[in-house]
């Protein structure tokens, strides 16, 4: 018989200020299995695991259940502390009591408490029928493939060959640098671009262990961490190569208003803040202009704010002043985005240095007129609460940076995700920002979200010493939650094979007959061939139909122990 240890957390006042923890103990004690219960103020403290160990190794425990918070952050902590009391890590099981409980239930103590019992009930039952498990491992090919020639991608690059690693890199165009090809300097400290890009470009091409594809894209893509092929073509010819990880760095770039808006198209002198780059490298300066933040996002359809155009626009703004320190520069924004003590020195120079900020609302636009040879633009400045007319040679309308045109056909090539604007989606904002959930795939650089060169350049090193890890180690471990096939039970059916997303299950030859198997290197563990299974042939590694039966089981009986 299994012998089964509880521990519950306070997790200070997180759980304890609303669930009677002493109440689950005593109540964990009376489950079947169950032969020693008790609680901790953290379990997570090096105190709480030491307690959790001295249970484990006093009560002779094979089987640990935790109730406390997050298993994400979490769970590999308790798995590890289980096997320094030397009990197989997957004969743990954690209960989330935090988030599935007491915050949620904030307000309702006694029902937060019946919650929790319930939760360790179905938590102690699933325990009861682990098995343990051994971790597999998989060879990672030490070569890296980096999507994109940007200040991301460069960077990323850079890294990553620095340290010896063999890397491709993938750029749509005829040359490296992406967009910021197209600025000439970058605020808000005025770096000369060319010569940030010029140090990349020559240090990746001066190395052995870089390989530069230009004008090149990513045709078809296979294979799973540490066993990737990729086949870039560049319109004559295709080649593989085989790589072990994949940074995607594929930028973004910068909208085009819609014809007529603010008189884009239409009127002379109303261009964009690159077409405004362009002129100033080329050293014409105008003697007025009015800059129109916002135009074309944070409004219905595209509600996101770029973030790096009001600091594009008090760049210029400054470039301009710095020459011709008598021309009329207007700023005419919905809010200022400038963010970082850099930002906050530049915008502090530019309304020194007479830069106009008028602040006007979605509802009433400015307009742009033609009169004569200038332009004239009305704005209602809602500070002053009155309409302002203001005589220009030039307007320059911010615009924000949107992903790139063929996103939606590369995310489908890498099976990873994109939101409803089309830039990718990571892993987890905070705990995983530059992962996406398919391992061995990590992303960085505006192809994520709008990103100004700093963010680019951090967020590439990021993504690259993640992506260096499991090419220096030279192996992945693959956790077992995955699928698996009973070949008494498989009839070939292939529903198994339609249902994973992740290409990892096919149908192959077992003694003669046609059976499906799962390769667990390409294998998460989500469960939809279980689901798609009408012989109960496919199971899940620590999720199996007796384990969730069991759990369903101990809740019903729990639920009704509970309420009496």
């Amino acid at each position: 018989m299994p012998r089964i240890g509880v521990f519950i957390c306070h997790c200070g006042h997180n759980i304890a200020a609303t669930v009677d923890v002493e109440k689950v103990v005593q109540f964990a004690r009376t489950l079947p299995n169950v032969v020693f219960s008790s609680h901790n103020l953290y379990s997570c403290s090096e105190e709480g695991l030491a307690a959790i160990r001295k249970g484990i190794e006093e009560n002779k425990l094979d089987r640990v259940v935790v109730a406390a918070c997050t298993p994400r952050t979490h769970e590999p902590l308790f798995r590890r502390n289980c096997e320094r009391a030397g009990v197989n890590k997957y004969l743990f099981e954690f209960v989330n009591i935090r988030e599935h409980c007491s915050w949620i239930h904030a307000k309702e103590p006694e029902a937060a408490t019946k919650k929790a019992m319930n939760l360790v009930a179905m938590g102690v039952a699933k325990a009861a029928l682990l098995q343990p498990q051994t971790e597999g491992e998989s060879n990672v090919i030490p070569v890296a493939l980096v999507i994109g020639g940007g200040i991301a991608g460069l960077a990323a690059a850079s890294a990553l060959v620095s340290q010896g690693i063999e890397t491709h890199i993938v750029e749509k165009e005829s040359a490296l640098g992406g967009m910021l090809r197209e600025v000439h300097v970058i605020g808000p400290d005025m770096v000369d671009s060319r010569t940030l890009i010029d140090e990349y470009v020559k240090a990746l091409e001066r190395s052995p262990k870089a390989h530069i594809h230009l004008s090149s894209k990513i045709s078809d893509l296979s294979g799973f961490i540490g066993n990737f092929e990729a086949t870039i073509s560049d319109g004559r010819c295709d080649e593989k190569v085989k790589v072990g990880t994949i940074i995607v760095a594929t930028g973004g770039r910068e909208l085009v208003p819609a014809s007529g808006e603010f008189g884009y198209g239409s009127l002379t002198n109303v261009i964009t803040q690159l077409e405004l780059e362009r002129r100033l490298a080329r050293g014409e300066i105008p003697k007025s202009a009015v800059f129109i933040q916002c135009v074309g996002c944070r409004q219905p359809g595209r509600e996101f704010c770029s973030r790096i155009c009001c600091n594009a626009s008090i760049k210029n703004a400054i470039r301009m002043l710095r020459a011709e320190p008598d021309a009329s520069v207007s700023l005419l924004h919905r809010d200022i985005m400038s963010y970082g003590t850099a930002a906050e020195r530049a915008y502090r120079e530019a309304s020194e240095r007479g830069v106009n900020f008028i602040r006007f609302g979605l509802d009433r636009p400015p307009v742009v007129r033609q009169d004569g040879n200038r332009l004239t633009v009305a704005v209602f400045d809602e500070n002053l609460e009155q309409e302002l007319r203001i005589d220009t040679d030039l307007v320059v309308l911010a615009t924000p940076i949107v992903p790139v045109e063929d996103v939606k056909e590369l995310a489908k090539l890498l099976k990873v995700p994109i939101d409803r604007h089309g830039f990718f989606l990571e892993a987890h904002v905070k705990l995983r920002p530059v992962e996406f959930a398919t391992e061995g795939i990590f992303i960085c650089g505006s192809a994520r979200w709008p990103s100004s060169v700093s963010e680019c350049i951090a967020q590439g090193l990021a993504a690259a010493t993640k992506a260096s890890i499991p090419i220096r180690e030279g192996r992945v471990i693959i956790e077992p939650i995955t699928a698996y096939s009973d070949p008494e039970k498989c009839i070939a059916c292939g529903n198994c094979v339609l249902a994973c997303p992740y290409e990892a299950i096919e149908i192959v030859l077992f003694d003669g007959k046609r059976k499906a198997k799962v390769n667990e290197a390409k294998c998460k563990g989500c469960g939809n061939c279980v689901a798609a299974c009408h012989n109960d042939a496919m199971e899940q590694k620590g999720f199996d139909t007796r384990q969730l039966g069991a759990m369903i089981d101990a809740l019903i009986k729990s639920a009704l122990e509970v309420s009496q």
